[in-house]
């Protein structure tokens, strides 16, 4: 890759910022610097082709990018298994680009809390949203996410769905997530609302991530790394600062319940 950029249709490097805030019963907000990577994995060719001295695919580099911290956990084709995850919940289409939106290994370690997979029909249209989450615990949970019908995913578009999966030892495993998805003006962002009850009219959570992509090359990610270059480790870091608050702050503290029966929930049940 040297200093030049591989074909910005393949992989890009979005730098922005998370935003997460709690509004009952106190308000708690914080906002943080990040870089993420944006991987077109029906493209992985030109993806392999983008290793340098700096980053690498499947290659032990300053940042990099393992197949194993994603999917099946054990490095195997990572279309193949969101093919699977498709197919098993009645979700069929053409399908076209896939992308995945996450955080890159810096130095050998990467947490995401949660990564995007965005998944196009052949014409570019977006169909599919897979939220891939993890929490501190070593668990992990995927939520699909479709309109009705298949219909287009747009700005404009609420997708909800069903929380099951534990998270924040300070929420219950009970309500639902509103996820939205907004790339225009390009800077996408991905926003999650969770709704602890249905009487409730304003969420009791709200976490954002704001990003703006641009081709990666050698030059850009070495600028973004010298400003962040403890980025995963701060991910990791802030969660339990931020946790300690919360305690300190009186937040109801939950003992991790058992893992749902199944791995994926998908929105719209067939």
């Amino acid at each position: 890759m040297n200093n030049t950029s591989v074909k910005p249709e393949s992989l890009l490097l979005c730098r922005g910022r998370v935003m997460h805030a709690r509004l009952r019963p106190f308000v708690h907000r914080f906002v943080y610097r990040v870089f993420c990577l944006r991987l077109r994995l029906d493209q992985p060719d030109e993806l392999a082709r983008s290793t340098s001295w700096l980053f690498g695919v499947e290659h032990a580099r300053p940042v990099s990018f393992w197949a194993r911290d994603h999917g099946a956990r054990d490095g195997s084709d990572l279309l193949q298994w969101l093919a699977g995850v498709l197919d098993a919940s009645g979700v069929h289409f053409e399908r076209g680009a896939v992308w995945l939106q996450c955080f890159p290994r810096v130095f050998g370690y990467v947490f995401n809390p949660v990564s995007f997979w965005l998944v196009h029909d052949k014409e570019g249209t977006l169909r599919a949203m897979l939220a891939e989450v993890n929490n501190t615990f070593g668990q992990r949970h995927q939520y699909l996410l479709t309109a009705a019908n298949l219909e287009p995913i747009q700005a404009s578009t609420k997708l909800s769905c069903q929380k099951v999966f534990h998270v924040s030892p300070f929420c219950a495993v009970q309500g639902r997530y509103q996820f939205e998805l907004d790339e225009r003006a390009g800077q996408p962002r991905l926003a999650i609302d969770y709704f602890d009850s249905e009487q409730e009219q304003m969420p009791l959570l709200r976490t954002a991530i704001v990003v703006q992509p641009q081709p990666l090359s050698t030059r850009a990610l070495l600028v973004a790394l010298l400003g962040m270059p403890m980025m995963t480790f701060g991910v990791m870091l802030r969660i339990h600062l931020q946790a300690f608050k919360l305690w300190r702050r009186g937040a109801k503290y939950r003992a991790k319940p058992p893992l749902p029966a199944d791995e994926v929930t998908h929105n719209f049940k067939v």
